[in-house]
């Protein structure tokens, strides 16, 4: 076993699934589908948002790669600037506030108000897009952990992973949180959760700075 390349694995997965478990817009944007149009309909807006984190994922594989073979120096502000926004992130995560999660139980069933899986596809495609958010992180997190030494099989592995875990939680989202009682049950918990969260991320953005500066 490359330890080397299993240690880059773990460090993505954790902090990919950690910026997960934060309610982003993405988040709401789910939850919200799955009460108003059902798991069926719903199920469209994780498979937009996941093609959307694919899309980003891709881009982002890309062009890191490409700036370790042209600049070292490109890459050390890269990774400077990805460190210091999962720092910002983490400090965002921190300083919220509980009523800033009463939005996740303030979804309302819609009524006469038609809509289809493509549609739902779109919105969820549209919102994963116009999350800057989502591109920074992946942008933050692959300067980190990518070197030269990587090969194409394994960042075509890591995104394949990451567009899965993307769609399977939002999937997860649908089935459990559009239950009422269970969506209150968690607005409360979300406030911890991102605590949490927040921590952690914050240490993997410290890490990722001073590995910059050591270099």
């Amino acid at each position: 076993m490359d330890w080397a390349l299993f240690s880059i694995f773990i460090t993505v997965a954790i902090a990919h699934f950690l910026a997960l478990l934060s309610p982003g817009p993405d988040f709401v944007l789910v939850v919200k589908s799955a009460i108003n149009n059902g798991p069926k309909k719903s199920i469209g807006v994780a498979g937009g948002i996941a093609s959307a984190n694919a899309l980003y994922i891709t881009l982002c594989l890309i062009g890191v790669g490409s700036l370790l073979a042209t600049s070292v120096m490109i890459m050390i502000a890269l990774k400077i600037a990805g460190g210091l926004f999962l720092i910002y992130l983490a400090v965002i995560a921190l300083l919220a506030k509980k009523e800033d999660y009463q939005s996740i139980t303030a979804t309302e069933v819609a009524t006469g108000k038609e809509t289809t899986f493509i549609k739902e596809f779109f919105t969820g495609f549209m919102s994963g897009m116009l999350n800057p958010k989502n591109l920074l992180f992946y942008l933050s997190l692959f300067t980190v952990v990518l070197t030269n030494d990587v090969s194409l099989g394994f960042k075509i592995a890591l995104g394949i992973w990451m567009t899965s875990v993307v769609f399977l939680w939002d999937l997860s989202v649908i089935y459990v949180l559009s239950r009422e009682k269970v969506r209150r049950k968690f607005s409360k918990l979300a406030y911890y959760i991102d605590k949490c969260t927040g921590v952690i991320l914050g240490l993997i953005g410290f890490t990722i700075v001073k590995s910059a500066f050591s270099k």
